[in-house]
């Protein structure tokens, strides 16, 4: 292996672009041809497409993952007051979602493979509560069988945060299938990401799937008469036409992700980093790939002097942060949680990455 120096960038779209430009362009000229830029046939293609490759039945496509929760909370009447079972290391917009409405995120703490731990739900639920909120971070699975167990027993919602979960499997079924309904974000570093921002409900509940397309476009059931009040969260054409093009490289990218995630698994050997908790290789899609190690900020200055690039997903848990001070956690309620967010950081896995840019990171890792 060569001592010089690369560059290694922890997200590149560009490399992703180039390779579909034609297509890209092509998509994108012909929806402006069209004359129709707002929900239009690119956007029912994409709602189709997505769902029958999750394998639910209706899509509903809107303007961002945390719309998509919004709506979805929407559609299982979660008024005011109502409490919400989802974990504080996810990002913000999984509680800010919950919070639009008046609701109120009941943390779980996480297990050591960073996923909600569903031993401790049935202690979390209350009177008040309406739904689990389970999130599939980091492109793996919940114990979603458990999950469904418990809330059928206390007769609960479940709605699977899937917005870094484009693909992945629980046997041979994909989340997003398990739940009342799901969302995913189609941000732009997501394993399936538009050009700008994005989401989609997806559910085979015919009437979840209608209320949530009136919720979308201001509650309207036909032409300017509102049935319910709703929001303006619709997913343009542009980006769906983008996205259609995308979706038929997802499964090729998925598995590209998950070759780097093994060369990754195989190959770091160092006692001072400690490698992510794995259930089924073939069911994650690793839309990140987190290490943890104690004195985070040298590993990070490590990383710095020799370019690599990294991220921390998530570095501040929700329940401690400033903005939800009113919720009354305090250090010490969610100690996994809280001790592996000091410790995580998320090694480059973009399915652009070349082995020579793999390899190069690896080494580097192993002599810190």
């Amino acid at each position: 292996m060569s001592k010089n120096k690369l560059t290694v960038p922890f997200f590149n779209y560009i490399r992703q672009y180039n390779l579909l430009k034609k297509p890209i362009h092509r998509g994108i000229e012909q929806v402006l041809n069209s004359g129709h830029l707002i929900l239009d046939k690119e956007v029912k293609s994409l709602e189709s497409n997505f769902s029958k490759y999750i394998g639910a039945t209706f899509g509903i496509s809107v303007n961002s993952g945390t719309d998509a929760i919004k709506i979805a909370l929407r559609a299982i009447m979660v008024e005011n007051g109502d409490e919400i079972i989802t974990v504080a290391n996810t990002a913000i917009p999984t509680v800010s979602a919950i919070r639009e409405l008046g609701a109120i995120p009941s943390f779980v703490d996480i297990k050591d493979n960073f996923l909600i731990n569903e031993n401790l739900i049935s202690k979390a639920i209350t009177d008040r509560t309406k739904a689990i909120l389970p999130v599939h971070l980091y492109g793996q699975a919940c114990n979603m069988p458990a999950i469904l167990a418990i809330a059928k027993q206390n007769k609960l919602k479940v709605i699977e945060d899937c917005a870094q979960a484009h693909g992945t499997t629980i046997s041979d079924k994909k989340v997003g299938t398990f739940g009342d309904m799901a969302i995913f974000s189609f941000y732009p570093t997501k394993n399936l990401g538009a050009y700008g921002d994005g989401g989609i409900i997806i559910t085979s509940d015919k009437h979840l799937a209608e209320k949530c397309r009136r919720l979308r476009v201001y509650g309207i059931k036909n032409n300017y008469r509102a049935e319910i009040e709703g929001y303006n969260s619709r997913l343009d054409e542009l980006q769906a036409a983008i996205l259609n093009v995308k979706l038929k490289y997802l499964d090729e990218w998925n598995s590209r992700r998950r070759q780097i995630a093994e060369y990754y698994i195989k190959n770091i050997i160092n006692e001072k980093i400690v490698l992510p908790e794995i259930d089924n290789l073939e069911n994650h899609v690793f839309h990140q790939f987190i290490i943890r190690v104690r004195n985070r900020s040298n590993f990070i200055k490590y990383l710095s002097k020799n370019k690599i690039g990294y991220g921390i997903h998530y570095p501040y848990p929700i329940h401690l942060q400033p903005a939800y001070n009113f919720l009354k956690y305090k250090e010490g309620d969610l100690p996994n949680t809280e001790i592996f967010a000091n410790e995580i950081i998320s090694l480059p896995i973009f399915p652009e990455l070349d082995n020579v840019e793999i390899e190069y990171i690896v080494s580097v890792i192993n002599e810190y």
